[in-house]
């Protein structure tokens, strides 16, 4: 048994709680007493337009009401997130993360580095094996697939594939949503545009990946800021390069001012999961690893969906008959989708450690 020791466990209590699996509703209810004792719960780069988020930290908040939410750097991207942990691991203040968010790759690095901390939820079994850790360091939350933003006031012959962003029409027009040397998203994205090519994924689509954008930004194509849906009804990023959820939910908050289009590439169809992680130095683990028993319920799972989010437990609440049809009926097609490619841990990682160690020389863009 484990037992909690003021408002945190003990090392050696926390040790034993790291590797259950909560399977009860007592379990959960002390789980929950313990996280309101913390008082606090400390997420980083969680912008409140991804992935639904916004929705999902009031959902939170409002069935957890004793818990304060401290939300750090909604602009961060995922090796912000690591460094935040790296830098705080003496400190117990409101600057240190309990829980990241990161890109696929980020999970396995953090968990050798000796970053996060194993627990498993409740709902550990209906997530895929191959989107988590076997100890429970880390698993995947959510998937989506690359895609255009397209401001049609702007752009009057809406680009289909990545080849198409070289045109001298596009001038000035496409940005990142992120900076390819930490952003995960913007990784991804070089990545996919180094496949479209018909480099294989990994090393040496990153380094088509990488001349694709050099190319961009010489013809001056390529928008060095990072871009967001204000960006591209203002005129300043006409076509943004962006996860489909992202893009889908720009689309709604838009709302027709300026009319888009969301376009899945012909080709170089990158699928990218993010996972969730505790960190090993949790001011609040009892809170942050009650906010993955949320995120991995079928409440929380749900409420990413509505941010055009795949979930990853979505094959499992599909079969049971959990996903409200008219969801599904906001996606997009699932034809677009059909060539989407999948890299694995290797790929990514190839990919990830040549795009950031070579953007700056390559390409030379300060995105920011």
């Amino acid at each position: 048994m484990f037992k909690f020791t003021g408002k945190v466990l003990s090392l050696s209590a926390a040790a034993l709680f790291a590797s259950t699996v909560i399977s009860s509703a007592a379990s959960l209810d002390d789980l929950a007493k313990a996280a309101k004792a913390e008082g606090q719960l400390t997420v980083i780069a969680l912008p409140h337009d991804w992935c639904g988020y916004g929705a999902v930290i009031d959902a939170f908040k409002a069935k957890y009401p004793g818990i304060t939410v401290n939300e750090l750097n909604p602009d961060a991207g995922s090796g912000d997130e690591v460094e935040a942990i790296k830098a705080n691991k003496d400190n117990k203040g409101p600057q240190a993360p309990d829980v990241i968010d990161v890109g696929l790759a980020f999970g396995p690095s953090a968990k050798k580095d000796g970053l996060i901390q194993p627990y498993k939820v409740s709902t550990w079994d209906s997530i895929p094996d191959s989107a988590k850790d076997a100890d429970g360091a880390w698993y995947g939350d959510y998937y989506g697939v690359l895609s255009l933003m397209v401001n049609k006031d702007l752009v009057k012959n809406v680009p289909t594939d990545w080849a198409d962003l070289l045109k001298p029409e596009f001038a000035n027009s496409v940005a990142l949503a992120g900076d390819p040397r930490a952003s995960n998203q913007a990784i991804q994205a070089v990545h996919a545009a180094g496949l479209s090519t018909g480099a294989a994924a990994g090393k040496a689509a990153g380094e088509a990946g990488l001349d694709f954008f050099k190319k961009l930004n010489a013809a001056g194509n390529f928008v060095p800021v990072i871009g967001k849906p204000a960006t591209l009804a203002q005129g300043q990023t006409p076509i943004l390069i962006n996860w489909d959820y992202n893009n889908l939910s720009g689309r709604d908050t838009l709302n027709g001012n300026p009319p888009t289009d969301i376009v899945i590439p012909k080709t170089g169809v990158v699928a990218g999961v993010y996972v969730q992680a505790i960190s090993a130095y949790a001011p609040h683990p009892n809170a942050a690893k009650l906010w993955m028993e949320y995120l991995y319920s079928d409440e929380g799972q749900i409420g990413w969906l509505k941010g055009y989010c795949h979930p990853i437990r979505f094959n499992d609440l599909a079969k049971n008959g959990k996903v409200p049809q008219e969801l599904l009926d906001k996606l997009p097609p699932a034809d677009a989708y059909a060539k989407a490619v999948f890299p694995s841990l290797d790929e990514q990682g190839a990919a990830k450690e040549e795009i950031t160690k070579g953007w700056d020389s390559v390409v030379g863009a300060n995105v920011k």
